[in-house]
């Protein structure tokens, strides 16, 4: 037996709002600060890898610590800012990706009662359809289509792959 009403817990109409209310907040703070980028783009500048970050983060390390073993060459304020901007957007990106999860798990749960509620009502309008109650045997017949078996038909392009026998 199926578990019904596995998704108990409903959004009200309130906190729905909020919620996209705070997407959209997110949304444009972002728009702000986002760079579009082509895939092209992505690919050649999101080539630095974990290894990578680390060696990074250990540059910093050395600028913070000992500042007189800095390279003229290189624009630290530019740098320090990049790398806090770097660590706040990948911390924020563990947070929006626990939050997708907690979306997704909330829409697989009602998905599931959905389908278990719609398999019970088939049911029972397949039972109503053979007592012939006024509009159950249209109601049977136009959902039954989600359930039709595929056929295989052999054709021309089926048969064609097979090897001749000698």
């Amino acid at each position: 037996m199926p578990i019904n009403n596995f998704g108990q817990k409903h959004p009200s109409t309130e906190e729905q709002q909020k919620v996209d209310d705070a997407l959209s907040i997110i949304e444009a703070v972002l728009l702000q600060l986002s760079t579009n980028l082509s895939d092209e783009e992505r690919q050649r500048f999101g080539s630095i890898n974990e290894q990578n970050k680390l060696f990074a983060n250990k540059i910093m390390d050395y600028a913070i610590v000992s500042p007189n073993l800095r390279s003229p060459d290189v624009d630290w304020v530019a740098f320090e800012a990049d790398y806090n901007t770097r660590k706040f957007a990948d911390t924020r990106l563990l947070r929006i990706e626990n939050i997708a999860k907690m979306m997704s798990n909330l829409k697989i749960v009602h998905d599931y009662d959905n389908y278990q509620d719609s398999l019970t009502d088939y049911n029972y309008t397949k039972y109503k359809s053979g007592t012939n109650t006024p509009g159950f045997t249209e109601k049977a017949k136009e959902i039954g289509q989600f359930f039709a078996k595929p056929t295989k038909l052999k054709t021309e392009a089926n048969t064609d792959s097979i090897p001749p026998t000698e």
